[in-house]
């Protein structure tokens, strides 16, 4: 299964929440939308449509990558998934520090991850995450977490796609005196540079035993 993160139309798009399972699709399409309008024609992978997915994680050498065209060589790269039946109520918590954050009262961590805010491509496209939600904390941090795909059939990660992620609040606060701090390579960003985050699951009551 493939998780999709956004798709986009010429002139709008729809962002999916990561952490529901209509983020999970059973069948990989670089368009799986069409196009309709008013006269009862549809058009099906239009040049400006494009999609992003959740890619795989540890990408080497992406910036020399070229375009890929068969669906062979796009699916290694495209993030699988399943849709799993569990708690009832879970929720997201960031800590804003690189610190992991504790659960509420009656409630039991699931997992602590990065807190994945938002994404963007080309022309000012992009979508993001409810930070209460689930999906905004991601188990691992990679980069990039998305590869972009577009209506001439073709996916790859282009330079202009952006990641975004809530940043660790620091003293003193980062742009308001000069151009704040840049962080370097993977273990400073993931160290010093990100808010980390935990998944929260209600503790469900003991059941009574009856004798």
């Amino acid at each position: 299964y493939q998780r999709r993160v956004r798709v986009n139309a010429e002139y709008g798009g729809l962002a999916q929440d990561l952490g529901g399972s209509g983020s999970c699709m059973e069948e990989f399409q670089v368009m799986p939308f069409l196009q309709c309008g008013s006269r009862n024609v549809c058009q099906h992978g239009q040049r400006t449509d494009k999609s992003f997915w959740l890619t795989t994680n540890g990408q080497d050498d992406i910036k020399a990558m070229a375009p890929l065209k068969t669906e062979d060589d796009i699916l290694p790269y495209i993030s699988r998934c399943v849709v799993c039946s569990g708690v009832q109520f879970m929720m997201a918590r960031h800590s804003y520090t690189n610190d992991i954050p504790d659960c509420p009262q009656n409630f039991e961590r699931l997992w602590a991850g990065y807190s994945y805010l938002m994404v963007s491509g080309g022309g000012g496209v992009g979508g993001g995450q409810d930070l209460g939600g689930i999906g905004s904390c991601m188990e691992n941090f990679f980069l990039p977490s998305f590869i972009e795909c577009v209506g001439r059939g073709m996916c790859s990660y282009y330079v202009n796609n952006l990641d975004y992620w809530l940043a660790a609040k620091k003293d003193p606060v980062p742009g308001m005196f000069g151009m704040g701090n840049i962080y370097n390579g993977l273990d400073q960003i993931q160290n010093e540079g990100l808010s980390r985050c935990s998944v929260c699951g209600k503790k469900l009551p003991a059941k009574k035993r009856f004798f």
